[in-house]
């Protein structure tokens, strides 16, 4: 069994979105009740600290932050119609990111090669400027920036959120220093993500977006992990792969329309534990979306046992898995920027 940490912090429980908003402090004492009761399915649990100025600044501009801690320090209120903070969102947002970070730091340091951060609220709709879809700050866009600027690899991304992670993909579409993939639900909020867009500039190529219908289950996402994003991996050579991990996807969730399973998480993280340690990569989890609690701490769960079982012990679970005609499609599509995704009988 491989070691993993767990970074999580008390300020999680802090940010207060009101009576009936579903991303809501219930989400996180969900996870931690299931979890320690669990004793955290043996990963090291540690406190997170707060991002400093200048690793959020590498993100989001002060302008924007100034702005978010003006509106807490006067009690919080709506940003948007689905968005809002109180008083001490920002400092709940400041650990989400900062959890992000040091769990970086331990992967990277090769202290461990597995690693969750698990806080609210959620990051990968907040773009560099804007808070939205419950996000104030992208943690895990925070955490990739960081990652490349001080120890100089390039990052994977992968967002299996149902909802597309739009600020990270706009945070990065320019930048061939991080690759992200998303796969989501489509048509759904915020109506971001199709299949046309792969990125801008010298990021061409490595925003790799693959919507999918509601409906879509099992077959679906694993395919499209094992067939595209692993493939993926092994062509792009990350120093760290980053799970953007929303459990909204599974067929319980009240907010999309997709059917995942609690089985389905645990394959995907176990196909993208060995596709990230077949490049040398360590695996971190950041927590996104998830709004029914069982849903949400089975998918966890779930997700984090498959991580911490030896390299290699999920291809007997994977083994066999027909590819999807979406995952078909989307290797001849990317093919032009991915030449290893196309067999050379299909070329």
């Amino acid at each position: 069994m491989t070691t993993g940490v767990l970074f999580r912090h008390p300020s999680s429980l802090l940010h207060d979105t009101g009576s009936g908003h579903p991303e809501r402090r219930a989400r996180i004492v969900a996870l931690t009740d299931a979890l320690s009761s669990r004793d955290w399915l043996g990963y090291s649990v540690q406190s997170s600290p707060a991002a400093t100025e200048a690793q959020i600044a590498a993100v989001h501009p002060p302008a924007y932050t100034d702005g978010l801690k003006a509106l807490c320090a006067d009690g919080g209120g709506w940003i948007d119609g689905d968005t809002v903070t109180s008083a001490e969102s920002y400092t709940a947002a400041e650990h989400a990111a900062g959890g992000a970070c040091a769990m970086v730091d331990v992967l990277l340091k090769g202290e461990a090669s597995i690693g969750a951060s698990m806080h609210r609220p959620p990051g990968h709709h907040a773009e560099a400027a804007r808070a939205m879809g419950f996000c104030l700050l992208n943690s895990v866009a925070v955490a990739a920036r960081h990652a490349v600027d001080a120890y100089g690899v390039r990052v994977a991304v992968v967002d299996w959120d149902v909802h597309h992670g739009n600020g990270t993909n706009d945070i990065f579409r320019a930048d061939h220093r991080v690759l992200f993939c998303s796969i989501h639900e489509s048509p759904l909020y915020p109506g971001t993500g199709p299949a046309q867009d792969i990125g801008s500039g010298d990021g061409t190529g490595y925003t790799v977006n693959l919507p999918v219908p509601a409906g879509s289950g099992d077959e679906t996402f694993c395919s499209l992990v094992e067939h595209v994003i692993v493939p993926l991996l092994a062509a792009y050579e990350p120093g760290l792969v980053l799970i953007s991990a929303g459990f909204d996807a599974h067929a319980d969730d009240p907010l999309a329309g997709c059917e995942v399973t609690d089985e389905g998480y645990a394959r995907m993280a176990g196909a993208l534990r060995d596709g990230a340690a077949s490049v040398g990569a360590p695996v971190g989890v950041v927590l996104e979306g998830g709004y029914d609690l069982g849903a949400l701490t089975r998918g966890l769960s779930a997700a984090l046992e498959a991580m911490r079982q030896d390299p290699g012990s999920a291809d007997a679970a994977t083994a066999g898995l027909a590819e999807h005609p979406l995952a078909t499609q989307a290797r001849a599509r990317l093919a032009s920027h991915w030449p290893s995704l196309v067999a050379p009988a299909e070329r």
